[in-house]
């Protein structure tokens, strides 16, 4: 056992696990919690426990969500008819962070990865055709982050929407290349929702 204490052990060794994170940062994190107010420490446990057991999916999106819908599908004030459709639930934060877009959202959960054997029966592309079949949604945005993948995902979508009567647009080039979305600031993002194209 390298530390005197098993549990201190096995701490370390579960936040070595947390991406990002490696084995000295773990122990760094580790021995703060150690001097850290024990109430602070026990508050953080307990944000955990309820992340895992109170926090799902919602039906509709596929955003993170603590009821059915969440709380952005369940908001009468939000625009309906467009549709911004993302790789992931950390990129719905962003795109909202940026205060450009006031309609709907739907996260893939993914993006199309051939190489990884990420192909569109991986991702909740059949849960965006069923949601345009309803009707009512004249616009999607096509939001995927501009990496090979999210450029692969983005073709691949405009293919498949392109027979339907709605508009089909590409969020503008402000993000870098090779970026997600989540770490881009909220005005390059504003300005990329604002900036977007029809596709083609």
């Amino acid at each position: 056992m390298q530390y005197s204490s098993r549990y201190l052990e096995d701490l370390v060794e579960r936040l070595a696990l947390l991406p990002t994170i490696g084995k000295k940062t773990a122990q760094r994190l580790a021995f703060h919690l150690l001097k850290t107010d024990e109430q602070e420490a026990l508050a953080l446990a307990l944000a955990i426990q309820r992340v895992r057991t109170e926090v799902g999916v919602c039906e509709v999106c596929g955003n993170i969500a603590e009821t059915q819908p969440c709380y952005i599908c369940g908001d009468a004030r939000r625009d309906k008819s467009v549709l911004c459709v993302v790789e992931q639930p950390g990129d719905v934060v962003a795109v909202e962070k940026s205060g450009a877009f006031r309609g709907q959202y739907h996260v893939l959960r993914g993006a199309l990865s051939p190489l990884d054997g990420v192909g569109p029966e991986d991702l909740r592309i059949a849960e965006l055709s069923r949601r345009l079949d309803e009707g009512g949604i004249g616009e999607v945005i096509v939001a995927t982050n501009p990496t090979a993948q999210g450029e692969a995902t983005a073709h691949y979508l405009h293919e498949l929407l392109s027979a339907r009567e709605l508009r089909i647009t590409r969020i503008a080039r402000g993000i870098p290349v090779g970026a997600d979305l989540e770490l881009s600031d909220q005005v390059t993002l504003a300005r990329a929702l604002e900036g977007r194209k029809e596709m083609d």
